[in-house]
Order: C-alpha cells, then sequence, then structure tokens
C-alpha cells in the first residue's frame, strides 16, 4: 500500500483488506513499515502495543532488520509474528519508532558504486526478511503498510513487491500525487533494473520482481442519496483522469502494469467515509464490516441502521478482496 501522500486511509485500507483476506481462509501477514507505528496500535491495540515495545523492544520490523543494518555476525532470521487475536489467520510484523534510523545508511547504499559488502546488503535485506518469514508461515500474502514519504525504505520496499495499491482520497492534492507517482515509481523500477545486477553478489540480492500497479482505492468521501456528494464525485474524477491519462501510460512505459484491468477507471473500490462507526473502529481495532452487535454500543431502530452500514462496508471490501485476490491469480 503506498501513497506518498498522508491522510488517504493507507493504513485502515491495509487492516481491512488484510482482514477481510484472512476471512476468505488466506494466511496474511501484515507489516507495519510506517515509523508512526499506527497499524500496529490498531491491529495489537494500544495497551498491548505499547507493552511489547517495552518489555520486548526488538521484536518488530527494525529489531528483525538489525543483523544486516548492524553488521551482526548472524544472517536474518524469520521473524516470531504476533497473530490477530481476533482474526485467526492474519499475522502482524509490528512497527518501530526507530526505524527510520536506517534511512541514512540505506540511502548510502543505493549510490550503488560503494563496494563494502555489509552495505551491498542493505537494500535486498527488506525482501529476504519477508520471504522466509511468509514461508514460515505458508503465507498466501504479505501486505506493506508504507510510510507516506519518498523514503529509502519505502524505495527498497516498493521495488521488491510483486504488486502495489495506491490509496487517495477526494481532493486536489491527491490528484498531485497521482502525477507525481508518475514520475516518481518508473524511476525507482529503473533504479532496481541497475541494482539487481550491481547487488547480484549480495548476501540478500534484490529479488528479481516487477512490480505491478493492481489500481487506485478512492475512499473517505461523503454520499448524498447514494452517491458521492457533487464537490467529491468532482475531485473523483480527477483523481481518474490522472490515474488513467498520467500514472497508467507512465507505469506501462516500464512494464509495471497488469495485461487486463477489469474494473473501470483502474479503480479496485471507492469506501465511503465511515462516519458513525468510525469510533467504534478505533475503540475496538477491529474493521468496520467486523464489528460485532455489542461493539456497535447500540439498539433498537438505530442499532438497525448501524447494522446496515455495517453490510454495506462488508459488501464493499468483500468485493475488494475478491478483485485482489483474482488479479493476483492466488485463488
Amino acid at each position: 500500500m503506498f501513497n506518498h501522500k498522508g491522510g488517504v486511509s493507507k493504513t485502515t485500507t491495509a487492516f481491512a483488506l488484510s482482514w477481510m483476506l484472512a476471512e476468505k481462509g488466506r494466511t496474511v501477514v501484515l507489516v507495519d513499515a510506517d515509523s508512526q507505528c499506527n497499524l500496529s496500535s490498531i491491529a495489537l491495540g494500544e495497551d498491548e502495543f505499547e507493552r511489547l515495545t517495552t518489555e520486548q523492544p526488538e521484536r518488530n520490523f527494525k529489531g528483525a532488520l538489525a543483523p544486516a543494518f548492524e553488521a551482526k555476525p548472524i544472517p536474518l532470521q524469520p521473524v516470531e509474528l504476533i497473530e490477530v487475536s481476533a482474526r485467526p489467520g492474519l499475522y502482524v510484523l509490528p512497527g518501530s519508532f526507530d526505524l527510520s534510523q536506517y534511512e541514512v545508511s540505506l540511502g548510502v547504499s543505493f549510490t550503488l558504486t560503494d563496494t563494502m559488502s555489509t552495505l551491498k546488503n542493505l537494500p535486498g535485506s527488506f525482501a529476504y526478511l519477508l520471504a522466509v518469514t511468509a514461508e514460515k508461515y505458508d503465507a498466501d500474502y504479505v501486505i506493506v503498510d508504507m510510510n507516506p514519504s519518498l523514503s529509502a525504505i519505502n524505495e527498497a520496499l516498493f521495488v521488491s513487491c510483486d504488486y502495489f495499491i495506491v490509496p487517495t482520497a477526494p481532493d486536489n492534492f491527491s490528484t498531485m500525487a497521482i502525477k507525481s507517482l508518475a514520475t516518481v515509481l518508473p524511476r525507482w523500477e529503473k533504479w532496481a533494473i541497475r541494482a539487481r545486477d550491481v547487488l547480484s553478489d549480495a548476501s540478500y540480492p534484490l529479488p528479481n520482481v516487477k512490480p505491478k500497479f493492481l489500481g487506485s482505492v478512492v475512499q473517505r468521501f461523503n454520499i448524498r442519496k447514494g452517491k458521492p456528494t457533487q464537490a467529491n464525485q468532482a475531485a473523483i474524477d480527477r483523481l481518474s483522469t490522472a490515474v488513467r491519462e498520467e500514472l497508467v501510460p507512465a507505469l506501462s512505459e516500464v512494464g509495471m502494469t497488469l495485461d487486463h484491468y477489469p474494473m473501470e477507471g483502474y479503480c479496485l473500490v471507492s469506501i465511503p467515509e465511515f462516519h458513525t462507526l468510525n469510533a467504534q473502529y478505533h475503540e475496538h481495532g477491529v474493521p468496520v464490516f467486523a464489528l460485532t452487535d455489542a461493539q456497535l454500543g447500540r439498539v433498537g431502530t438505530v442499532l438497525a441502521q448501524y447494522q446496515e452500514t455495517r453490510e454495506k462496508f462488508r459488501k464493499l471490501f468483500s468485493d475488494f478482496a475478491d478483485l485482489v485476490i483474482k488479479l493476483t491469480g492466488n485463488a
């Protein structure tokens, strides 16, 4: 999940999609690669994540990468993940507030001119760690929640993935971000093509993959009479145009698109604001479609309205997950 613009519900979407994929029988590893650690707080609960940070400060993404980045004489090992108690089959690799400390050394390794073996190992260490961890848990999907920036860590993660989804919101800044990604993402892939050759003798070489654009997600818009408001629809149309006319052609030039897209405008799903369910989502740490009647906290006709809203979101995310399964060939 990547967009260098913040406030597009990237974390919420990564969590909800992962939960729904697990609900459909897939084993999913959810990786918190954002040093703000919002995903870890939501998936594990604030109290449990705080306890983990205090009692096991190395049991996170940064700690797992430490052998590569701190030149320890031990190879990277599969991570001991944490299963989400309310959703069997969904495992979390917690984030670290200090992950950004690795930015400088990783950035230096990207120059491809330094012959130090320890630096050569850094760009591919992310992919290696996630691959051996996925193998340990026999995972069908590893979903990475990336931070909203053009950082070296994001670049290393991005060029190592099989597919990527771009979450957006209906505003002019999201449209500007899409236009920016049309330049940035092909540049990252062109760097990776050279890096895979130069770093081929590293202990952790970059995987020989080409990231493919699965599609965008539009969210955080308001509904009126069953449709986006006029202002939101206008913004959504501008987003769709930017994706169709700028992002996809730029990605296609470097082979980063699928051969066929079954959805209109390259949009995987459109998800309106949660509104009344937003507070419950944050309080209970489960996607809005997984809230129980007790967690909804209402009775009578109000409960019935909440139940109806919940089921609408369930249908949206279920269709979203089915489309991801279809496009990734993981049926």
